[in-house]
Parts: C-alpha cells; sequence; structure tokens
C-alpha cells in the first residue's frame, strides 16, 4: 500500500486548520496594531481554538474584520507567489488558500446566525449581517473554486499523480512548525 495520499492528506488538513487559525489570528494582531489597539495575548494552542485579545481598542470593527480579510488574502498571496516562483508545490498552497476561504466564509456567513466568536463582535460593533453574509457567499465558493480538481495531486482520483517525495517533506515540515508554533504560542 502506497502511504504516501493519506500522510499528504493528513498534513495537509491538519496543517491548513492550524495555518488558516494563525494567518487569522495575524489579521487580528495587524488591525490592533495599526489601529493603535493593544494585544494582550495570541492563543494558537493546537488543541484548542485561536483566538486574540485585545485590550485599548479603539477600533474593534477594523480589528475584528482584518482577522477573516487578512486570514484569506495573505494565503492567496502565498499561493500567487508559489505560482510565480513556479515551485511544484503550488498546489499545496492553493489548497491551504482554497481552506481559509472555506472556514472564514462559513465562519463568518455561518457563524453570524448565532453570533459566534468575531461575528458577534462585527454585528454588535455595527456591520450590517448582509455584510457578513456576502463574506460567507464569496470566499466560500472560491475556496470550493480553488479546491476543484485537486485530487490529482494529492494521489485521489483518476489521473492522480505519484506524490513527490519533496511534497510530503513541504506538507510534514509545514505541520509540524505549525504544532510547534502553537505550543510557543500556546496560551495565555
Amino acid at each position: 500500500m502506497n502511504v504516501r495520499p493519506p500522510i499528504l492528506v493528513i498534513t495537509s488538513l491538519l496543517g491548513s486548520w492550524l495555518g488558516m487559525q494563525a494567518v487569522h489570528e495575524l489579521g487580528h494582531v495587524f488591525g490592533a496594531i495599526v489601529s493603535g489597539g493593544h494585544v494582550a495575548c495570541v492563543v494558537l494552542h493546537p488543541l484548542t481554538i485561536s483566538r486574540t485579545d485585545v485590550s485599548e481598542n479603539p477600533h474593534p470593527l477594523l480589528v475584528v474584520w482584518a482577522g477573516p480579510l487578512l486570514g484569506s488574502i495573505i494565503p492567496l498571496g502565498l499561493w500567487a507567489t508559489a505560482i510565480w516562483l513556479r515551485l511544484s508545490e503550488a498546489f499545496l498552497a492553493r489548497f491551504f488558500a482554497g481552506f481559509c476561504l472555506i472556514a472564514n466564509g462559513l465562519y463568518i456567513g455561518a457563524g453570524s446566525l448565532d453570533r459566534v466568536g468575531d461575528c458577534g463582535e462585527m454585528l454588535k460593533h455595527g456591520s450590517p449581517i448582509w455584510v457578513l453574509w456576502l463574506f460567507g457567499a464569496i470566499a466560500t465558493p472560491l475556496g470550493l473554486l480553488l479546491w476543484h480538481r485537486q485530487g490529482s495531486h494529492f494521489g485521489w482520483g483518476s489521473g492522480h499523480r505519484e506524490i513527490r517525495r519533496g511534497s510530503l517533506i513541504v506538507s510534514v515540515s509545514t505541520c509540524l512548525a505549525l504544532i510547534l508554533l502553537g505550543l510557543i504560542v500556546g496560551e495565555c
């Protein structure tokens, strides 16, 4: 049995989850810094849901929207860079960008119904609910579009490709680095 496809899929999914949380929280941190806020704590522990605590938050709407916006834009930029550099592992960056768009889109679009996490803050500080729905309606299908026909890169489906050792190394090492980052940043 070829173990490369399941290893690539598992590390890509876990790495994408951890990476999505990291770039989402980086967006909140950036929003806080540029708006004159103070970041009190960032939680990235691999066994928790990430969060950024901001004290002195003069522009909470900017800070809360920076998470999903930059959490979607940064991965797209990474994918574009991988394409520009003609990296053979650009498909991993495409998968990650799709994952981030889907996760942020569903979180904001569907989360608005229960005012979950960031959605509650967005609505509390004046974002109309239709803006959250619009974000979800754009980001989620765009993420699914990025995932379309990517199975062959992961060794699945008709016309699947041989998984290169380099792709496994990139996926596994990225996943491990993100776990380590989460353990270092840890809990508040």
